[in-house]
């Protein structure tokens, strides 16, 4: 797609927001010189007392335009003015080109529920906050009931972040097949997975550094996930060797949480899942995606509904207390009929969590190697779904915590959790909120560390350290005792441990 942008104009924002229109669009080079690709120009310009954006939108021989003014407010400053009149003026050009309104409207972030957490924290009321992002943002009022919902939900279970606490996430990024939508860094073949032994060994020795160092800073451990991957893909002695040391390197009985992410239902066994009770895991995910037979040969997944069933009465009989099951709508092959099916036989074994999905397009996903068309503007009968889920849950005594969205999900539509009460996954909250620091540790990790309330007042400050991405790589990597200096670094000169 070729955007052509005049004024000060975030290139990204504009991007993001034609890609709800065009779903899969790109805007590299090669479609820059495309006389065929669909064409954008926006121009922004400063009017008196406020903004305003000109959009001009073509493709398929078809033209729409749409000019937008706002007023300089005590809501928002001269950023988030004009951040707001030039998604106003592109959702109308391109909601006219194609006939569709995107039920999130302008909102294109990861976090659709960020704005409202900002306008409560400010004051204004519930009501207020939902009419601000239906008439300002032009979300469609059921998702900003949603997101309103959610953000008080979080702000409930967060509480008052300490800038001493922290969580860890341990990365095994192995799987037993690879799912054909997964872009994820997961490794399957018998090559790489004769790798696990050693890996363990260096992963265990870096876990060390780590807690060491978060010891050494006096930071609180609030949750620990170990994810992947498919951390069930370890032998139940691999799974001691991995467990027994997290267990003398930090003391579990003290997490609010510990996940397991089983994921796959054929990895899973009661030896596995008596070892992770034995070492304090408290919260395990078993993952179907879909309990349609049919879906789950579509995509890849090499177990069945009656596997996935067999693995839940494994969990459940375990004594681990919270178990989460993850499911996607608008996968390939499915329809209403088979995912509300497959909805209903979950809220039958009642979960503690849900986490409803929905299907995302990744550039790295092997179905793109296909060669069908798997973008959609609308996503069939994802929305249904959707709507399906969020109600069915609540009838059910299910409430959602929290929700993040990505980009090219068919129809635009969220990723919500959903959780009896007092069983709400907290390491989610966390991670999506960035309160407080996350260590990360293995192949592919990511830490973030955080100054949540920076003291001149400003936004919270974020830096990243990043492990390879590859196991190979990991292998050889010793930089592990610069990325805890670097964490030292970061708490010192932002103040983080002062009284």
């Amino acid at each position: 797609m070729k955007l052509k942008l005049d004024g000060k104009i975030n290139v990204y924002y504009v991007q993001t927001l034609c890609m709800i229109f065009f779903p899969g669009a790109k805007f590299g080079a090669a479609e820059a010189d495309d006389p065929d690709a669909p064409e954008l120009s926006l121009k922004l310009t400063e009017i008196e007392g406020g903004i305003e954006a000109s959009v001009c939108v073509s493709a398929n021989g078809k033209t729409a335009e749409a000019v937008k003014q706002l007023e300089y407010s005590v809501y928002f400053d001269k950023e988030k003015t004009a951040k707001l009149a030039c998604g106003a003026a592109v959702v109308a050009a391109c909601g006219e080109l194609v006939g569709y309104r995107p039920s999130w409207g302008m909102l294109t972030g990861v976090r659709p529920s960020k704005v409202a957490t900002e306008l409560l924290q400010q004051g204004y009321s519930k009501t207020r906050v939902k009419k601000i992002l239906t008439s300002d943002y032009l979300v469609i009022p059921k998702k900003a009931a949603l997101a309103t919902d959610i953000a008080i939900t979080e702000q409930r279970l967060i509480g008052t972040p300490d800038q001493r606490d922290c969580s860890v996430y341990v990365a095994i990024p192995f799987c037993p097949s690879r799912c054909s939508y997964c872009s994820f860094v997961s490794y399957t073949s018998k090559k790489l997975l004769d790798l696990i032994p050693e890996y363990l060994v260096h992963l265990i020795a870096d876990l060390k550094e780590t807690f060491a160092k978060i010891k050494e800073l006096g930071l609180r451990v609030k949750t620990l996930y170990i994810g992947g991957g498919t951390p069930t893909i370890l032998e139940a002695d691999q799974l001691r060797m991995l467990l027994s040391e997290i267990a003398e390197l930090t003391d579990v009985k003290a997490l609010e949480e510990y996940t397991l992410e089983s994921g796959r239902p054929d990895t899973i066994t009661a030896e596995k899942l008596a070892v992770a009770a034995e070492y304090g895991v408290n919260r395990i995910c078993v993952n179907p995606q879909s309990l349609s037979d049919e879906v789950l040969k579509e995509i890849g997944r090499s177990h069945t509904a009656d596997d996935f069933v067999r693995a839940f009465e494994i969990a459940r009989e375990s004594g681990i207390p919270c178990i989460n099951t993850d499911l996607i709508v608008g996968l390939p092959g499915d329809a209403f009929k088979t995912f509300s099916n497959t909805f209903d036989r979950i809220l039958a074994l009642h979960p503690e969590n849900i986490t409803v999905h929905t299907f995302c397009v990744k550039k790295a996903a092997d179905i793109l190697k296909q060669g069908t068309h798997i973008y959609s503007l609308r996503g069939g009968d994802a929305g249904k779904c959707v709507d399906y889920t969020q109600l069915r849950a609540q009838q059910c005594g299910y409430n959602p915590y929290y929700m993040y969205r990505q980009k090219n999900t068919v129809g635009n539509f969220e990723n919500v959790g959903f959780a009896l009460d007092g069983t709400e996954g907290l390491y989610n909250i966390y991670m999506m909120e960035e309160v407080h620091s996350i260590f990360a540790v293995g192949a592919g990790a990511v830490s973030k560390m955080v100054d949540y309330k920076p003291k001149d007042g400003g936004k919270p400050v974020i830096e990243r350290l990043f492990y390879p991405k590859y196991p190979y790589e990991y292998l050889v990597d010793q930089s592990t005792k610069d990325k805890t200096a670097a964490m030292e670094a970061f708490y010192r000169t932002h103040g983080l441990l002062e009284n």
